[in-house]
């Protein structure tokens, strides 16, 4: 299996991170809230007077914004070319799925060779970005939603017959598993109580209806993987990210066993059968601060360290079908590194010729001898790339566009240390940030990019919009991972959870002071922006260092914690309370009340920019609309933008060059 990883609300992407949920497999998606508010005509407080009312253009809703600037429009259009290709899965002819962008949204399509034609196989007006492939024949399943209220149907189509849904319902699916048998496919479902997560099974030669498989309960769960002869599942129950367990679930009755006998309470990120149905290969932090590759016996009880002992997280990882190989990939300070173990001579070897950054999905296909992934670099869009095992070469698959920017004005971004409040073992606590610099000589304007989750981590990736920003608004762009966010130990990821949770806003007010001391960085303009949790870091920025900022940009922010608890979808809210705090609790209420933005909301006294999505089932869209009013009934400035078909974050093109050239135009501004 695969987890969802939470990643920043980048800049470029204009996509907010799954963060605010917790992690979980691929293809995961969590339910939507129901009755969310028609936001085509919000009832939100006017601007003061003189500042630009609202206009409406599709399903966008532009409440005091002005009219963008013709000249910046074009210049940003350059910027908005670009389109990538993410690896879904090979097909069992040894193509692969890709999902790539022709149009508006990105759909499933197929490439049977190195750098071959791309034949797109889905065609619809909402986005496809997860599908996996029958183990045989040319069948694939595939997850679609609608207006991004995340209520994803699995779909089941081949390369020669149209799709077919297996689900139904106002209800959402994921974790999609096939058997072998190439017959059945195992995904997680909350149709039964609308906040529960059950494991089903569908036949999808047949129209009979999904059979509940696992569940009943008030627990969550998740298919994984099926054995060899498919009479066994491994399934993951999951309680918070530092507490899951594994069983064997027998596939006709349900039965379960536990992976490990002991139930010894750890956090758990992956897991997949070993060939042969015998041990469990599973990542996690059971015995330390990062999340390691070990491999686990229910019979023997067996339970080794498959990888070196590693002081940062494994993220992701393969085995071959015959069992020879494993691949994993390393989380080193947000770039990832690929390994190869042979674990016939036990040596591994990290190969050669893939370029710097993220890399995503690695997966075997049937022969074992080539690892197809993604990787996704900070000046070139994601592209699929195959490693070729036995004779150690990589073939790039996909070659993604750029659009017409010139590679050679493309920046990479410096990795840098800057210390926080408080100290370790008497010295200063260090945090990372990654930073973008603009060339010339002038002290820059600053935009401190805040990602989201919290237990997510700023990685660099293709940015567009950071690249445009750098290149041709001069600003320098600065990406931190303050307390609480993932990838530097579990330790450091609790550091915010609770009451603790404004010592990542002080770590803000730390990063502020690093950048005045930067002779190439103006502290005098100094922009605060994130996405979901990151959302409500740039509104707490604004509240407790506005008169060291020049203004924010809040995309589907959290503006009150107690709202937020109590409107956000159904199955989230215990999850987010063990994160935030229970809002039930009367102590923890008035905590959570008190460090809202929206409690302080006549603090906010600099321009802010708020971005939402109707359909919003993580963030409802509430949350913006009560701080737009609150803001602006203080007598503070807010340009108001929300999509009428987008949920958690824009994911349709023409809304996202939209949204990116109004928050190109907000930055203008703020840079003057």
């Amino acid at each position: 299996m695969r987890s969802l990883p939470c990643m920043a609300l980048a800049l470029g992407l204009a996509l907010m991170c799954p963060c605010a949920a917790p992690v979980q497999p691929a293809g995961a998606q969590e339910p939507a809230s129901h009755g969310q508010p028609n936001v085509t005509a919000p009832v939100i407080a006017p601007q003061p007077a003189g500042l630009p009312q609202r206009r409406v253009s599709g399903g966008l809703v532009f409440d005091g914004i002005p009219q963008p600037d013709p000249q910046l429009a074009a210049r940003l259009a350059r910027y908005q070319q670009s389109r990538g290709a993410t690896f879904l899965d090979w097909l069992a002819d040894g193509s692969i799925l890709i999902a790539t962008r022709f149009g508006e949204t990105e759909q499933v399509h197929r490439v049977a060779s190195p750098l071959g034609m791309r034949e797109q196989l889905t065609f619809y007006g909402d986005p496809i970005t997860w599908a996996r492939a029958a183990r045989s024949g040319s069948g694939f399943v595939f997850l679609k939603d609608q207006g991004g209220d995340e209520n994803a149907q699995v779909f089941y189509q081949t390369l020669t017959a149209p799709a077919r849904q297996l689900t139904s319902g106002r209800f959402i699916h994921g974790s999609t598993a096939w058997a072998h048998d190439g017959k059945h496919v195992a995904f997680y479902g909350n149709d039964r109580d609308s906040l529960s997560y059950d494991v089903y099974v569908a036949d999808v030669t047949s129209n009979v209806a999904p059979r509940l498989l696992v569940g009943g309960g008030a627990d969550t769960w998740y298919p994984l993987d099926w054995s060899a002869d498919d009479s066994k599942l491994l399934v993951w129950k999951y309680l918070s990210l530092s507490e899951s367990y594994l069983y064997l679930a027998d596939a006709a009755s349900g039965a379960l066993t536990p992976v490990d006998e002991t139930q010894r309470k750890a956090g758990i990120r992956l897991a997949k059968l070993a060939p042969g149905g015998r041990g469990v290969y599973v990542v996690t932090d059971e015995e330390g601060e990062f999340a390691q590759l070990k491999f686990k016996d229910p019979v023997t009880h067996e339970n080794r360290r498959v990888t070196p002992e590693l002081d940062w997280d494994v993220e992701d990882f393969d085995v071959s079908a015959d069992g020879r190989y494993v691949a994993y990939v390393v989380n080193e300070d947000g770039r990832s590194h690929l390994f190869m173990l042979d674990t016939a001579s036990k040596q591994a070897r990290a190969p050669a010729g893939l370029p710097e950054g993220r890399i995503g999905n690695p997966r075997f296909d049937s022969t074992g001898r080539r690892l197809a992934m993604t990787v996704d670099a900070a000046t070139a869009p994601r592209d699929v790339y195959v490693y070729e095992v036995e004779r150690d070469t990589v073939t790039r698959w996909t070659k993604s566009e750029a659009g017409p920017l010139d590679p050679a004005a493309l920046v990479v971004p410096e990795l840098v240390r800057f210390p926080t409040w408080d100290r370790i073992a008497g010295h200063p606590r260090m945090l990372s940030a990654y930073v973008y610099r603009p060339r010339g000589g002038a002290a820059a304007p600053v935009v401190i990019d805040i990602h989201g989750g919290p237990e997510a981590q700023y990685r660099p990736e293709w940015a567009p919009f950071v690249q445009f920003l750098v290149n041709e608004l001069g600003y320098a762009v600065v990406a931190p991972n303050v307390r609480g966010s993932s990838g530097y130990g579990k330790s450091f990821l609790a550091l915010d959870n609770g009451v603790l949770r404004e010592d990542a806003v002080r770590d803000i007010g730390s990063l502020l002071v690093w950048i005045g001391a930067q002779p190439g960085l103006d502290r005098t303009r100094v922009v605060v922006m994130g996405g979901s949790y990151g959302g409500y870091m740039a509104l707490a920025s604004l509240v407790t260092y506005g008169e060291r900022l020049r203004g924010g940009i809040d995309v589907a922010g959290i503006s009150n914690f107690v709202t937020f608890l109590r409107n956000t979808s159904g199955y989230r809210q215990d999850l987010r309370r063990a994160e935030y705090g229970d809002e039930r609790d009367n102590t923890m209420r008035v905590f959570l009340d008190r460090i809202s933005p929206l409690t302080n909301a006549a603090r906010i006294r600099k321009p802010l920019l708020v971005v939402a999505g109707a359909n919003d089932p993580r963030v409802p869209v509430s949350e913006s609309e009560q701080l737009v009013w609150r803001v602006r009934s203080a007598g503070g400035e807010v340009w108001y933008l929300v999509a009428s078909d987008e949920g958690h974050g824009f994911r349709k093109k023409s809304n996202r060059d939209e949204y990116l050239l109004t928050a190109a135009s907000f930055l203008q501004k703020m840079a003057q």
